[in-house]
């Protein structure tokens, strides 16, 4: 059975690419779109990528999630850093939640340091560039089978 894998994306993931590059590479969200349905094609799973630069809207697609969606892979950008609302709606998820992030957080600002998301995230995959998508999605096709 095809499973869909929701992949979400926070403010300013819709300048990938362009916004700089030296950061986040020259690959855009229609590119990590490509892979991660490629990878879950592999496996016998679909993917559907949704980006907003509103935190309601990041919420709303997670409530839709728990309907629609077996597992969700989520780069909540900026929101990482902020949003409890964004974490309430993960808590209310009930499959596996995987958190990307392009860079690696950790050898950035301080703020970028502590993530409300990964409070609920059953793993957290940072610094791999986009191809860290990529991995999420093999790693939650093996949690959701």
């Amino acid at each position: 059975m095809v499973k869909t894998i929701h992949i979400l994306n926070g403010p300013n993931l819709n300048l990938l690419g362009k916004r700089e590059p030296e950061i986040y590479g020259h690959e855009t969200l229609a590119d990590v779109e490509s892979a991660c349905a490629a990878v879950a094609a592999e496996r016998g799973h679909a993917v559907r990528l949704f980006q907003s630069n509103h935190e309601g809207e990041i919420v709303e697609q997670i409530h839709r999630a728990r309907d629609e969606a077996a597992a969700i892979v989520i780069n909540p950008a900026a929101y990482t850093h902020t949003s409890v609302a964004i974490l309430d709606a993960l808590n209310a998820f009930e499959g596996p939640v995987i958190e990307v992030h392009i860079s690696n957080v950790h050898k950035r600002e301080a703020f970028r340091h502590h993530s409300y998301v990964s409070l609920r995230a059953d793993g957290v995959i940072a610094g791999c560039g986009v191809e860290g998508y990529a991995l999420a999605i093999r790693r939650v096709c093996s949690l959701i089978g």
